[in-house]
């Protein structure tokens, strides 16, 4: 992707003026681009959660060793440092007051691939989706296909600890991720896996390394006691993959949300392409009766199966380039669908496997409750509608939107139904309703209650939170099940993993980043989620009065038109529709879609300089858009 990239904003340009002695160095000393400007800032304090903290600066390195100067300056000047991909992370994992290192632009390469063997190294800038097509011709891919693979890096993944949709066949990013090389705040650099004390050859690796078997033998029971064995668990650090039998701290770095070091190389394992595939899509009456199947479907030996409710079906339907699909899966008004996909060597097997589907269903007391579809192009274009379920549903126009903070909530599939079912109460009691979607194979629920952050929505989020919570320990669940801790969840580990073991994340963070600058605040010594003065909607946001030549009342005025970005950076897209075309040729966020909605957010709300939105920095963001229409169409 980075040979493509040419055009170079113009606040970027060697005129401008470095006002810090941390901006005067990395100006001087690091080859790439540097920004310190408040746009280039602004656009960079968001992601795809609730949050927006202003960084310090933003690096974005052109090599490997660019990127090292940086960090070893920060390091130096004692600078907080946050490593980022794509900026899609829905819990605010990837913001902060830091200085920012933008890997996705040029750290972005598949450095080795041994076909053989089904391994392959990569920077942490490669997105998966590219991945996967450079490995598409030697029959194997990387299996954990998040909804988000268009844009989503391998090392933001492997930060995040993240799952997919066919994770009950092929596990979570910490079952396939082998080994990483990594940068620690003290200047070392490691190579963390199976054999990584032959690797380092000792320089400082062995004591970590007896930290970590003290630390399990010293913790063991609590372990067992506190970290429930669930399909979907990436709270805290992995610290149950510190068992002896099974000792590899790349696991450990997994999940770790850029708390411990910087991901330089990630070691892969690959998986095998599978032939063939058939989708069966389940119709039910009442969602209860979706969840309470799903125990039943696992036992037929899915690769996926996947929820889809009757929010997220009547959007759809109102979406132009998905309602066509739509109406070709769904029969009649169900209140919930789940979608389950076999695969596998043998397309006559997975044809069977529909037909056991139909029949379990028949016996659960939904005959003729399935529509197969065993055509390969029709079930891409079904799973294409998955995977927007979260840009669907964030098309809610108006302040109430679905509200990411308990969407990761996992449960024992036996009692998912029950689950479900407590939770809908918990939102009718404080006036709301949530939508559901994703994993009902490992019983982990996108659910996502509508509320409105510029209003009471942080009181009733707590409130909800802390029920929600009371819920999953009932159940011996896991809080945070796929999309990580960040600001959203962190505050919540203490609940489930007690004092020691707490603690024990602590003592972790301390043994590999002593001087606490990696992406601080995550994890370890966290805020609370319902700080408001770390809002994207702080509480003395307000924006410009405009007068407007259009009419914008269908969005809630112009404001609300910008505001219906959601930052999960489906813009970015590299391989498909037409979003967004200036962006591809510059691979400058400031020039994707995501970008120019927070310039425009940040202008006409006053978080720039005076006049801001008539000013230099709009211009250079809206300056090399092509009017396509394309973000308004996908």
């Amino acid at each position: 992707m980075s040979a493509n990239l040419t055009a170079t904003p113009i606040q970027f340009s060697a005129k401008a003026k470095a006002t810090t002695p941390l901006e005067t160095r990395l100006r001087r000393e690091v080859e790439g681009e540097v920004m310190f400007d408040s746009a280039s800032r602004g656009r960079y304090a968001t992601d795809a959660s609730i949050y927006q903290i202003m960084p310090v600066g933003v690096v974005v390195p052109r090599t490997v060793d660019a990127a090292i100067t940086a960090l070893q300056i920060a390091a130096e000047q004692g600078v907080a440092i946050l490593p980022r991909g794509a900026g899609t992370s829905q819990c605010g994992q990837t913001v902060g007051a830091a200085l920012v290192i933008d890997n996705s632009k040029y750290l972005n390469a598949l450095i080795e691939f041994d076909a053989a063997n089904k391994r392959a190294i990569v920077q942490p800038g490669m997105v998966l989706d590219l991945l996967n097509a450079k490995l598409k011709s030697s029959g194997l891919w990387f299996p954990v296909d998040v909804s988000t693979a268009a844009q989503a890096t391998i090392g933001g993944m492997s930060g995040n600890n993240s799952c997919g949709s066919r994770s009950i066949a092929y596990g979570n990013m910490v079952d396939n991720v082998l080994g990483i090389d990594a940068w620690l705040s003290e200047n070392k650099r490691f190579h963390f896996g199976v054999h990584a004390l032959e690797a380092n050859n000792g320089a400082g690796f062995g004591a970590i390394v007896e930290a970590m078997h003290a630390l399990y033998a010293r913790e063991q029971g609590e372990i067992l006691d506190r970290m429930f064995p669930i399909a979907r668990r990436v709270a805290g650090y992995n610290l149950d993959r510190l068992a002896p039998e099974r000792f590899n701290l790349a696991k450990l770095l997994v999940g770790s949300e850029g708390t411990l070091g910087y991901f330089e190389r990630i070691h892969l394992q690959l998986s095998e392409l599978p032939k063939h595939k058939a989708l069966g899509v389940c119709h039910f009456p009442r969602f209860y009766d979706g969840m309470d199947a799903a125990q039943h479907i696992v036992k037929l030996g899915p690769s996926a199966v996947e929820l889809v409710d009757r929010t997220m079906l009547n959007l759809s339907r109102g979406i132009a380039i998905y309602k066509k699909t739509v109406d070709a899966f769904l029969q009649g008004e169900p209140d919930c669908v789940l979608l389950v996909e076999f695969s596998g060597e043998h397309h006559a097997e997975q044809v069977a496997k529909l037909k056991q589907l139909a029949e379990l269903m028949a016996d659960l007391g939904f005959p003729g409750g399935v529509v197969e579809i065993p055509d390969a192009n029709l079930q891409k274009a079904v799973w294409e509608v998955r995977k927007a379920g979260l840009n669907i549903m964030m098309s809610m126009k108006g302040d109430g939107k679905p509200v990411s903070f308990i969407e990761d909530c996992a449960v024992p599939l036996p009692h998912l139904a029950e689950y479900t079912r407590r939770l809908t109460e918990v939102f009718q009691k404080h006036g709301t309703e949530g939508t559901w979607y994703a994993h009902a194979s490992v019983g982990c629920l996108h659910v996502r209650p509508i509320l409105n952050m510029k209003g009471d929505g942080a009181k009733k989020m707590r409130a909800i939170a802390e029920e929600a919570s009371q819920l999953v320990r009932q159940y011996k669940g896991a809080y945070s099940g796929e999309h990580g801790d960040g600001l959203v969840r962190s505050e919540w580990i203490a609940p489930f993993l007690g004092p020691r073991l707490t603690a024990a994340l602590g003592e972790i963070k301390s043994l590999f980043d002593p001087k606490g600058l990696m992406n601080p605040g995550k994890i370890v010594s966290p805020s609370k989620q319902d700080d408001r003065t770390l809002f994207r909607f702080k509480p003395e946001y307000e924006t410009q009065k405009l007068e407007m030549a259009l009419d914008w009342k269908d969005t809630g005025g112009f404001a609300g038109a910008i505001e219906m970005c959601n930052n999960n950076g489906n813009c970015r897209k590299f391989d498909a529709g037409t979003m967004c075309p200036s962006y591809r040729a510059t691979g400058d966020e400031q020039h994707v879609t995501r970008g120019r909605a927070n310039t425009l957010r940040l202008a006409i709300s006053g978080q720039l300089d005076n006049n801001a939105f008539t000013s230099d920095a709009v211009k250079n963001a809206m300056e090399l858009c092509v009017s396509c229409k394309g973000c308004k169409r996908e």
